[in-house]
């Protein structure tokens, strides 16, 4: 506005607003005459989306004003979707969050490296995304990137997997296999979940961090490898490792560099670019074309706390595109529980009459809910930080 009027900040904040730039019920896409600071005018094209409650109600509107002739500022604005506003997208990683930019830096930095990486963050948060980013980024980048899921496979089938196998191992080893550091050779190996990793595969892992080698099963000659081990987890390794479950020499290996992907609640900035990103993705592909939401719709989610990151946004989409027609998406296409009324959100505002039980019971909830996090557990309830450390101490949940 003060590239537009010429009038400075200080001069426009608490004065009185200007007939040309309020927005009413019958207002729409005009020619205004916009003053300038040195008594001149310049026209402008005022462009109006009305609000409505869902009663129909007029509930304000949203003013976009647009200089004729002004190329300047126009390339400046923002074009038909906030995709394409202060978005970055770092090797298939979409965030414009400031909670990412460090994330990103840790990334670069590591790549330029051959030490150990363990990724660390909730499920659905793009821990592989990150793992394939230091791989293109790193001297490794034209070499195989692979990935595994060690919570996926047995035991005996998870160290065939890794470190292959010699004909005649085991009951239907007819012939010899590669495993996965094999196969890797000179490239990055990926290690999803490696706290579900069986003890005595963690005493094999540890010996191919060390010695740059293994033996394959079955198999009497150990077999040299050159592979960058990057590895992810949802849980604390140092967790784990006082309960007894991980080995604390491969828990050092593994996390020489760790970096830790906030979840998407702690990113709220995301929820929304992520959204059109997926839908755009949808749009491609011929069958439904989304062009705008249902505000109702689009405030669900804002508000939902996203337990399961971005794989449950990406889910979410997809259910729209699959249940929905038309170019709008409708609160009616999200799924049962978006449209669910939120428990204990009005549970322990100021007048609420809930028994001391119920409230306790609230709390509990919101913390299960949010993986005992306090803020998302807070928010879920409708109270502030403070109250909510108040009351669970009060409680001494």
């Amino acid at each position: 506005m003060e590239i537009l009027t010429g009038l400075t900040h200080e001069a426009a904040v608490g004065q009185p607003c200007l007939t040309s730039y309020r927005i009413t019920a019958d207002s729409k896409t005009q020619l205004i005459q916009l003053p300038n600071a040195d008594g001149s005018h310049k026209q402008i094209n005022k462009i109006v989306q009305i609000l409505q409650h869902k009663n129909g109600i007029f509930a304000g509107g949203l003013g976009l004003l647009l200089p004729c002739g002004d190329a300047t500022i126009s390339e400046s604005l923002p074009k038909k979707h906030p995709l394409n506003h202060g978005t970055q997208n770092f090797h298939g990683i979409l965030s414009r969050s400031p909670a990412m930019r460090d994330v990103f830096q840790l990334i670069e930095n590591a790549a330029q490296t051959a030490v150990t990486v363990l990724v660390r963050g909730e499920s659905g948060t793009g821990k592989e995304l990150v793992a394939k980013a230091i791989h293109d980024l790193s001297m490794r980048k034209n070499a195989p990137f692979l990935a595994i899921n060690c919570a996926a496979l047995s035991s005996n089938l998870l160290e065939s997997e890794l470190f292959g196998h010699i004909r005649g191992a085991f009951t239907g080893a007819i012939k010899d296999h590669n495993g996965l550091f094999q196969r890797s050779h000179g490239g990055t190996l990926f290690l999803d979940e490696v706290a579900e990793l069986p003890l005595e595969l963690q005493a094999k892992l540890l010996r191919v961090i060390q010695e740059r080698n293994y033996i394959p099963v079955g198999g009497d000659r150990s077999v040299s490898v050159d592979v960058r081990i990057i590895a992810a987890t949802h849980r604390s390794l140092r967790e784990e490792v006082k309960n007894g479950r991980f080995r604390e020499d491969l828990m050092y290996r593994l996390r020489v560099v760790p970096i830790f992907l906030p979840p998407l609640r702690e990113r709220r900035e995301d929820i929304g670019l992520l959204i059109w990103h997926f839908i755009h993705q949808h749009n491609a592909g011929n069958f439904r074309k989304i062009e705008k939401i249902e505000p109702n719709a689009m405030r669900i989610l804002l508000d939902h706390s996203w337990l399961g990151n971005v794989r449950e946004l990406q889910n979410v989409v997809e259910y729209a595109f699959a249940v929905g027609r038309g170019t709008t998406l409708r609160l009616s296409e999200l799924p049962p529980e978006f449209r669910e009324p939120r428990h204990f959100t009005q549970a322990v505002r100021p007048n609420s009459s809930l028994t001391e039980q119920e409230e306790i019971a609230a709390i509990r909830h919101a913390l299960e809910q949010s993986n005992g996090k306090v803020t998302p557990a807070a928010q879920l309830l409708g109270m502030s930080r403070a109250t909510f450390w108040r009351k669970r101490k009060l409680y001494k949940l």
